[in-house]
């Protein structure tokens, strides 16, 4: 149908063949060439438009797994030395970018001042350990003649606390016969009374000679008995109370003789402590030498302090010393940089955190260099940048406006990329991270 409609087209767009003396020939090459152009500009159109696609895909996967940021630098360690004591500089072996070793001398103070001190320090210990060795020596000496006199006057104090518990036993022993014969006393009392009106009832009975004479004699002896009874109870309660007493007499006696016992022996307790404040004295003795030790060893400390010597290797860098400059404990001389162990430092926003881990590949462009070095993710910060700032962001005012926090994340190199040392702390990267 296509092929009809063509050829129809063709049929009204084409002169008349009286015009063209080659005749129908020549009108139909014509029509095939114009076909074949056709045809070819439709594939061609169609395969650039598949190309296109391919490489649209192509791009969107390569940066679809790829998060990359300008907002980025080298970091590394900067190590500030400073003077440890106050001195004159005498000499100063290093300059401004100058790469040292660690342990090599960079800067010599005047130690003139600290050897003198470190003498005298030395002398104040021998002194102090021979005060030692006198204050040890009296230490034996006082405490031999203590030992016999606190012995006998702990025997004595022993003797009467003895003394008190005997007495006090007896005491006890003599108020319990008092307690038994008071109770004997009521049971009399007791016996008596009932007795006495037994005789007054049967006096009204014998009146009456309503019993016999017997049983009257009965109950009179009966009266008189409980009287006796009684008596005797009453006595054996004054006999005890005088026991009573005789043994509270000889119990305040023993008592009487503890504080005797008690002085003596704090009497001879004293010599003991003559003897401990001996002890403390030598101790104290002891305490000053361990003093003197230690000003020793601080003195040949400031000794070996007048010499800086570089903790790490690395370049020196903001240099402040010059030679016959006076500086103080704590002043800052110049840093030193290492360059062996460097990092990137890069602020990615928060919202491109979403496939990053540690671990993933990076692509490090050094702006310096126009190279590109590979690295790692080794840690993501705790807390974005704005929250660690001097004046960190208050959203609590109203005035809330919304801003895309970044956060550091530290990436390390591969190892072996920087032989020469050419990457420094402050220059600016773009890293590319791969997150898959």
């Amino acid at each position: 149908m296509s092929m009809q409609l063509e050829s129809e087209t063709g049929r009204e767009n084409t002169p008349d063949s009286s015009e063209y003396p080659e005749g129908k020939s020549g009108l139909g090459a014509g029509l095939r060439t114009d076909t074949r152009l056709r045809r070819r500009a439709k594939w061609l159109a169609g395969g650039g438009a598949i190309l296109v696609l391919a490489a649209l895909a192509v791009t969107y996967r390569y940066y679809s797994i790829r998060e990359s940021t300008d907002d980025a630098q080298i970091d590394g360690h900067v190590d500030p030395i400073s003077a440890r004591i106050g001195g004159t500089v005498a000499a100063v072996k290093i300059e401004e970018n100058q790469h040292v070793q660690k342990g090599a001398l960079l800067v010599q103070l005047d130690p003139t001042d600290y050897r003198v001190a470190l003498d005298r320090a030395r002398a104040n210990l021998a002194e102090a350990e021979a005060a030692a060795k006198a204050a040890q020596t009296e230490v034996p000496v006082t405490s031999t003649a203590t030992i016999n006199q606190i012995s006998s006057s702990q025997a004595m104090l022993a003797r009467a606390q003895a003394g008190v518990l005997v007495a006090a036993r007896e005491v006890d022993s003599a108020r319990a016969r008092l307690s038994l014969s008071s109770a004997k006393v009521r049971e009399a009392e007791a016996t008596y009374t009932k007795a006495s009106q037994d005789l007054e009832r049967m006096k009204l009975l014998i009146a009456k000679d309503e019993i016999s004479r017997l049983q009257f004699d009965d109950a009179v002896a009966a009266a008189d008995t409980a009287r006796a009874v009684r008596d005797s109870a009453q006595a054996a309660v004054e006999e005890a109370e005088k026991a009573v007493e005789a043994a509270e007499a000889r119990l305040t006696q023993s008592r009487e003789s503890v504080p005797e016992a008690q002085a003596a022996l704090a009497t001879a307790r004293t010599a003991p402590q003559r003897t401990a404040i001996q002890r403390d004295r030598a101790a104290s003795a002891a305490a000053r030498v361990s003093i003197a030790r230690s000003e020793v060893e601080k003195a040949r400390l400031n000794l070996d302090y007048t010499s800086l010597s570089a903790p790490v290797s690395g370049i020196i860098s903001e240099k402040n010393v010059e030679v016959g400059q006076v500086i103080q404990a704590g002043q800052p001389l110049f840093a030193i940089v290492p360059l062996g162990d460097i990092w990137v430092k890069a602020n990615f926003k928060e919202n491109q955190l979403k496939n990053m881990r540690p671990g993933q590949k990076v692509e490090i462009s050094v702006d310096a260099y126009g190279r590109v070095y590979n690295g790692y993710i080794e840690s993501v910060a705790a807390v974005t940048g704005a929250r660690v700032s001097l004046l960190p962001p208050e959203n609590a005012t109203g005035n809330y406006v919304k801003v895309v926090q970044r956060v550091p994340v530290r990436i390390r190199f591969d190892k072996g990329q920087d032989p020469e040392h050419l990457l420094r702390p402050g220059m600016s990267v773009e890293p590319t991270v791969i997150t898959r």
